[in-house]
């Protein structure tokens, strides 16, 4: 069936709906919103995306988003240094942050080990997490394994714990409170507090 939208509107609403959790409907409903309200509302979001495209980069020593070589958690000076918190998605960061109830740095391996899905040790940050940790020995005293409690994100948590084992710091798990299968960046402000704090050593 040809849509009786204009050429351009179509693809507006195509691009849309390739965007993560957006499905046909709802890039129909944004698209309409657009050029509802345009041209300001579309020059603005064009020249925002294009500009975050161009500036957002990789933190060059945690991988979280940075414009600058260091993230501005890093480049904190009132962050702890001797705490390492590994996430799995700058997602994570955000939500440990607005929990307010950390103040280390963290380490972004942006994804979790799952050879069902072709992801392997090779294709996240480790490699970089693991020279991170050795060069700062033995400032670093701990690193707290914070990665979703999924079967993937366990996998993760007990490789990263192995490669670990021969460094001079302290290995912790997140504790229970998180719910078992579902992503850190779905669970409340008090939920992730309560997990950090009850998280326990990697045997």
């Amino acid at each position: 069936m040809n849509s009786i939208l204009p050429q351009t509107l179509e693809r507006l609403i195509e691009e849309l709906s390739r965007l993560p959790t957006i499905g046909r409907k709802t890039a129909q409903r944004l698209a309409f919103h657009i050029i509802r309200h345009s041209p300001p509302m579309a020059e603005n979001l064009a020249s925002a995306m294009t500009e975050a495209g161009a500036r957002i980069r990789p933190c060059q020593q945690c991988f979280f988003l940075a414009e600058d070589e260091l993230c501005s958690i890093c480049k904190d000076q009132r962050r702890r240094p001797d705490i390492v918190c590994v996430v799995e998605d700058p997602f994570d960061v955000v939500a440990f942050e607005k929990a307010g109830a950390y103040d280390g740095l963290y380490h972004v391996l942006q994804g979790r080990i799952s050879p069902l899905h072709g992801v392997m040790p090779e294709d996240l940050t480790i490699s970089s997490l693991l020279e991170r940790v050795a060069k700062a020995q033995p400032s670093i005293e701990e690193v707290i394994l914070a990665t979703s409690p999924t079967v993937d994100g366990d996998a993760t948590a007990l490789y990263l714990a192995e490669q670990l084992r021969g460094f001079r710091c302290r290995v912790t798990r997140i504790g229970v409170g998180v719910a078992i299968g579902s992503s850190l960046e779905l669970a409340d402000e008090l939920t992730l507090r309560h997990a950090l704090e009850r998280r326990q050593d990697v045997e």
